[in-house]
């Protein structure tokens, strides 16, 4: 028997966000976590923002519309953080040099 067979996606069917953490409870009876910080995004959200979610994909991750940020059980269980976005400075100013 192939080890891989026995393999389950996880899904997610429900979450709590804390100011801390990002739990999620998966279908299947387990209970993962990652550090709050692991988004930028709800690390600077409203506590009303972060309540606001959407489970989606039958349960493959979770969606908060009001801040567009999507994380995945796979991306909680074998993912690394989400980076914050590189700023282009030098590209504005680039820009505004030839206006």
């Amino acid at each position: 028997m192939n080890i891989v067979d026995n393999l389950v996606e996880p899904r997610i069917k429900a979450i709590r966000v804390t100011d801390e953490e990002i739990i999620a409870y998966l279908i299947e009876g387990r209970t993962i976590s990652v550090p709050l910080a692991w988004s930028w995004r709800l690390s600077e959200a409203t506590p009303k923002q972060r309540s606001k979610f959407e489970i989606i994909g039958d349960g493959q991750g979770i969606h908060w519309p009001d801040i567009d940020e999507d994380i995945s059980a796979n991306g909680m269980l074998y993912g690394t953080p989400a980076r914050r976005p590189k700023r282009e400075d030098s590209y504005v100013t680039a820009i505004d040099a030839d206006i």
